[in-house]
């Protein structure tokens, strides 16, 4: 009798770098502008990093054809976005129903940051400061000062920053406008965001980790279970991952790590060309993996800022290659480029004329002036 033989499924197939940058730059809309709503892109991105202001504006015209900034702005006055504390305990843009349903499910980077300042809370109930938080800004928002003097006569002997922080982390409060408005500006004032959407997270569509494993896969994917929880701030989520796998496609990078991939999600060939791409501070591409080479090349690795200052990042042949800044002299908006390497001839071209076009949308100035220097030491 012939002895059986056994078949070894096949390894999974490995993304060179540049194959996981095409990847990850098509999903996030960044190797074409695409016609999708400013509101749809906010889903379909899970969000916008909005730690300043500006940033969300920027990240959506770098993203979206046509892409007028009082789009977003409508719908913040409309309130079908928000600007709330997510993912990684940080301010994002988020549509009116994620900020209902993601919030409670990436909750732990906030217990974890309430813990660090557990010294300044000494002797204060946790459970009341969120009852009395709530109370406070639901009866109109509040500025943010208004709210800590307020804590502060509960509990007069804590650290006020402390109270401040421990608000937010214990209660979802949205930052209401006009702050985060495009051209206005205004002081950080809260409410909760069940009273400011005037709706409870039950009136939303259920969203579970499952969900969001397969939201962040389609717009950050194929990643590992380590990048999603760098992107979600949140630690044991691998059993997530097996429920899902028999569902998704699994490959390994170049250093052998595991990763996994929604099985008709785009990966466009390696050589796909990618266009010249401003993106503001602290932009989600950025910083939605563990392992961030698939857009940061490791030579330029903590090089968009210095100390506590973060600079925009020019994406150059999909890989960040440059930095800029905006200053106005008078009416003019100069826009500077700091490379990272000597740029090509042809290069340098299109990084001007995206950086011509930016300004011409992004900035009022009646002229514009792009500039190619150094504002960055990185030798001090």
């Amino acid at each position: 009798m012939a002895a059986k033989t056994h078949r070894t499924a096949a390894p999974p197939a490995v993304l060179s770098t540049r194959a996981l940058n095409r990847a990850t730059l098509d999903r996030q809309l960044l190797l074409r502008r695409s016609p999708m709503s400013a509101k749809n892109a906010v889903t379909h991105l899970v969000g916008l990093q909005a730690q300043n202001t500006k940033p969300p504006y920027f990240q959506l015209y770098a993203r979206l054809a046509d892409f007028d900034p009082e789009e977003l702005s409508a719908l913040m006055e409309a309130r079908e976005v928000v600007r709330i504390v997510s993912l990684r305990s940080t301010l994002h843009t988020h549509t009116a129903d994620d900020a209902l349903t993601l919030g409670p499910l990436v909750r732990a980077p906030r217990d974890r940051e309430l813990k660090t300042f557990r010294r300044g809370l000494e002797g204060v109930d946790l459970d009341r400061l969120a009852a009395v938080t709530e109370e406070f800004v639901e009866e109109r928002p509040r500025p943010l000062g208004e709210l800590r003097e307020e804590l502060l006569t509960h509990w007069p002997d804590a650290d006020p920053l402390a109270l401040s922080v421990a608000a937010r982390c214990l209660r979802p409060l949205v930052q209401v406008t006009p702050r985060g408005l495009w051209g206005r500006s205004g002081q950080v004032t809260l409410t909760t965001v069940e009273q400011w959407l005037g709706r409870s997270a039950g009136s939303a569509p259920a969203l579970t980790l499952d969900d969001t494993v397969l939201r962040y896969l389609g717009a950050f994917g194929p990643a590992s279970v380590m990048d999603f929880q760098s992107w979600a701030g949140l630690t044991r989520t691998k059993e997530v991952f097996e429920r899902l796998r028999p569902g998704l496609l699994t490959f390994r990078d170049e250093r052998g790590v595991e990763l996994f991939d929604l099985p008709d999600a785009p990966r466009p060939d390696p050589d796909t060309p990618a266009p010249p791409r401003f993106l503001p501070e602290f932009d989600n591409v950025l910083l939605g993996h563990a392992d961030r080479t698939r857009v940061i090349p490791e030579v330029n690795k903590g090089r968009n800022g210095k100390g506590n200052q973060t600079y925009g990042s020019v994406l150059v042949d999909g890989f960040l290659d440059a930095l800029w800044r905006v200053d106005r002299e008078g009416g003019t908006a100069i826009l500077t480029v700091q490379p990272l390497r000597r740029p090509s001839r042809a290069e340098r071209t299109e990084i001007t004329e995206e950086a011509a076009r930016m300004l011409t949308v992004m900035t009022d100035a009646t002229d514009h002036d792009v500039r190619f220097a150094t504002f960055l030491d990185f030798e001090d």
